[in-house]
């Protein structure tokens, strides 16, 4: 800073007060900013200091002064930012600018002072102020800058942002430019700038939007998605290494933002809007790409560009997400409609009608040229008539269309909006009968109740997309297009918006009130998975497993009657697998020290952290073919076994998932499992007879206290008891767990302390540990006792359930026992 400049800013201006944070300190700080209306080198950095503290005035003037406010709004502090933003030199000051905006806008609380700051127009020409956007610093706080006036929004300040007269609305329109922004953090602030304007209620602004962005803005929002899920599965296919798979996992989050984004809009209700979100999505993404990928490229194919076909695992994940995310009944009927009903003329209409017209390609004109275009609406266009316009291999074509300044956008996709000439020429490429479930006849679905009672292979041979649903449930080689295929099967059965008619009609619901049948063609194939998971090189993960168990009650048990309607042939399949599965856990049993200790963990494991599709859906593991190494970090239930261990451990959670499907078909409860029942075990507080039993005085020192306690000797249970003062020989439980939980390890100092560690089993399967429910150090009162008591721990989980005499079958080969039994009756209901 010039000496010159210094003199101007002290000698001939005020002096500058001692405290920074006060309202003196503002009026000179506007002083300073009268005194240099000018950007320049010599007083740029002055300004930019100037700016920041001003922010810092802010801050503090919300916390304990308004008047600060008040002294902003009435000097008008926004003119001189404006000002200086446009002047060859402001560049420089930019980035302080917004950052000072921000924190007026965050910090202001006053509604008045809101809408005063607001009325002048000055942040709506800061809006479209022409910005450095090559800088990534200006961009973000440009992007923070926009998304903090949008969570300002509501009934009464969207006038101040939406210009009825002239029809303009700068903070939409501006921000909706960087929809397909690099920067992913720029894309997420977008979404949540687009939703706070949607939630407004102000039918003119959303009129403004249906008029001039609406197909504009989803059209391109959704071939953005459609270009993200190509780069995808492009990325899927050529990386099947699961140990480099951090790319699919910034893919995949990306594309379940883009889902749940889709669904926050829905959300909303603004039907308008949802009708041309709605036909975007089914015409440009849905059905051209998922839908199309279900059946094999040489089936039906009518395709110039065959890049928009996907793997038929990923066009089964992308199914799934949808049905599992997207709760927005006309697309999600419709879809479940076209893959479960379409017969073999209706697959080749729409086939043919979407494979000659889409194509792998750009929208027809790029955003920022349609929100250039400031004409009126001349006349109304519908998606499904401008299905040419968005074929761009045509170069002239796509001149024409970015040219016209008079085209007119589309008000709505909607198809009560068609004219009769638009139906004319919808009806030359479509099958005359509708797919939409709403607009069912009574004689359509009388005719579909009707067909349901006789679903099967021949029926199923002319429906090409469910046909390869039901062919993909195979696990021959396999197992990760069958879950792929399961996923979709239930996702689709659980969402609640899809009509109860459309899943009748093929027989996958027990919800409906003639239930005489089921669907026996995929009944078929789930009781094979069943029977095939039983085998000991079985190809089959536990998660699919589950999900196949999941479907077939879905289908022929309803759990609020607690009635199963599976015949006896299927029935007699499921017992053949439990018999098969108590057979070879039988094996594993004999070769295994561990398995009693295994089983119970086995079972307790399942209870605590039961197998959800949605967070399995979220992880990218399960993209990749099946792996056996423990070494690629993916969880158990998700990969095959690797050694005889792992092998063990699988067999029992089979034998667990079966055992209670069996049981559940036969309306039967479990009375013998656990082995361990709680109401056996000591409690804490429990009072307990210590006469003629084995204790061990110890210190335990737990952080900053240290108790004395004695350690019980029990083959089932770590416990720890004070005396009871009141009566002698009694003692009262301070602490117990299982003795399984124990680790127990020799302190290196001290040959009279052992370092004992209890963790409890995660109650979340995705999360990777708990915190342990006691970590102490325990000292003995010599080394004799140290070392007693731990060998005690340490054969305690060997002896876990081995030594248990106040159990069940009072036998040491309990288990064992109880397979034989198990086997006895299914020898007996043969």
């Amino acid at each position: 800073m010039s000496v010159f400049t210094r003199a101007k800013n002290g000698l001939f201006g005020q002096t500058k007060p001692r405290n920074p944070h006060s309202l003196e300190n503002l009026k000179y700080l506007y002083g300073v900013l009268n005194r240099n209306p000018t950007v320049s080198d010599a007083n740029r950095d002055l300004l930019i200091e100037t700016l920041r503290c001003i922010s810092e005035i802010f801050i503090w003037g919300d916390q304990n002064d308004s008047s600060v406010f008040d002294l902003f709004l009435e000097r008008g502090m926004l003119t001189n930012f404006l000002n200086y933003m446009r002047q060859k030199h402001g560049r420089y000051i930019c980035v302080q600018i917004l950052q000072t905006l921000n924190i007026l806008f965050e910090n202001i609380r006053h509604e008045t002072s809101l809408y005063y700051l607001l009325s002048n127009n000055h942040v709506n020409s800061i809006i479209v102020h022409k910005f450095d956007f090559t800088d990534e610093e200006i961009t973000a706080y440009y992007i923070s800058f926009l998304k903090t006036l949008s969570l300002k929004l509501n009934s009464h300040s969207i006038n101040f942002f939406y210009n009825e007269r002239n029809n303009e609305f700068p903070l939409y329109v501006e921000a909706i430019k960087f929809f397909n922004h690099s920067e992913n953090m720029v894309r997420i602030a977008i979404r949540t700038l687009t939703l706070n304007v949607y939630k407004v209620s102000d039918p003119a602004m959303h009129r403004f939007i249906l008029d001039r962005t609406a197909t504009e803005y989803f059209s391109n929002l959704v071939w953005f998605i459609r270009n993200h899920i190509l780069d995808f599965d492009k990325i899927l296919r050529n990386n099947r290494d699961i140990n480099n798979r951090s790319h699919i996992f910034c893919s995949l989050e990306e594309y379940l933002d883009h889902i749940h984004y889709l669904q926050d809009i829905f959300l909303l209700e603004v039907h308008s809007l949802n009708n041309v979100l709605k036909d975007q999505l089914m015409n440009r993404l849905l059905i051209p790409v998922y839908v199309f990928s279900l059946i094999k490229r040489d089936r039906f194919s009518r395709l110039k560009d065959t890049r928009i076909m996907l793997d038929q695992s990923s066009a089964f994940f992308l199914l799934a997400e949808i049905f599992l995310v997207i709760r927005y009944r006309p697309v999600i009927e419709e879809l479940a409609d076209i893959i479960l009903s379409a017969d073999i003329e209706t697959v080749e209409a729409v086939q043919r009608r979407y494979g000659e017209q889409v194509t792998y390609s750009l929208p027809p004109t790029a955003l920022d040229v349609c929100l250039a275009k400031t004409e009126s609406v001349q006349s109304k266009i519908y998606s499904d008539a401008t299905l040419n316009a968005l074929d761009v291999h045509d170069n002239t074509t796509r001149r024409r269309l970015e040219n016209d300044h008079t085209r007119a956008r589309s008000a709505s996709s909607s198809p009560r909006h068609f004219s009769a000439d638009n139906q004319r020429v919808g009806e030359t490429h479509v099958k005359p009968a509708s797919l939409y479930v709403s607009n069912w006849t009574d004689d359509e679905k009388a005719k579909r109740s009707k067909d349901r009672m006789n679903f099967n292979e021949s029926q199923l041979a002319v429906r090409p997309y469910f046909q390869s649903l039901v062919e993909a449930l195979n696990c021959t080689e396999s197992d990760q297009l069958c879950f792929y295929a399961l996923s979709v099967l239930l996702t689709m059965t659980t969402n609640p918006s899809v009509d109860s008619v459309i899943l009748e009609s093929v027989g996958l619901t027990v919800k409906s009130s003639d239930k005489k049948f089921y669907n026996t063609v995929i009944v078929d194939e789930l009781c094979k998975i069943l029977v095939s998971s039983t085998t000991q090189d079985s190809n089959i993960r536990l998660v699919s497993l589950n999900l196949a168990i999941n479907l077939l009650k879905k289908l022929v048990y309803n759990e609020d009657d607690k009635v199963s309607y599976l015949s006896d042939h299927h029935l007699a399949r499921i017992e053949q697998a439990h018999e098969q599965i108590t057979q070879d856990l039988r094996r594993h049993y004999r070769e295994q020290e561990m398995f009693l200790d295994m089983f119970e963990d086995e079972y307790r494991q399942m209870q605590l952290n039961p197998i959800q599709l949605e967070y399995l859906l979220k992880d990218a593991c399960m993209l990749y073919p099946p792996t056996t190494t423990p070494l690629s970090g993916v969880e158990f239930i998700k990969r095959l076994p690797s050694g005889d261990i792992e092998r063990a451990r699988r067999a029992i959670r089979v034998f667990f998932l079966i055992r209670a499907l069996s049981l559940e078909l036969r309306v039967t409860s479990e009375t013998e499992l656990p082995l361990t029942k709680p109401e056996n075990l000591v409690k804490e507080n429990d009072k307990l007879d210590l006469n003629n039993s084995d204790l061990i005085a110890c210190t335990v020192h737990m952080k900053e206290k240290k108790d004395r306690r004695f350690l019980v000797t029990d083959p089932m249970q770590f416990i720890l008891i004070e005396p009871d003062v009141k009566r002698l020989g009694w003692g009262i439980v301070k602490f117990c767990d299982l003795m399984q939980d124990v680790e127990v390890a020799n302190d290196k100092e001290d040959t009279r302390s052992l370092h004992i560690t209890i963790h409890k089993p995660v109650s979340n399967a995705y999360v990777k540990s708990n915190p342990p429910i006691l970590n102490a150090k325990f000292t003995f009162d010599d080394h004799i006792r140290c070392m007693t008591a731990k060998q005690n721990l340490s054969k305690g989980r060997q002896r876990y359930f081995v030594i248990h005499w106040d159990f069940t079958f009072h036998t040491k080969n309990l288990l064992l026992f109880y397979f034989f039994k198990e086997l006895v009756k299914l020898n007996y209901q043969k």
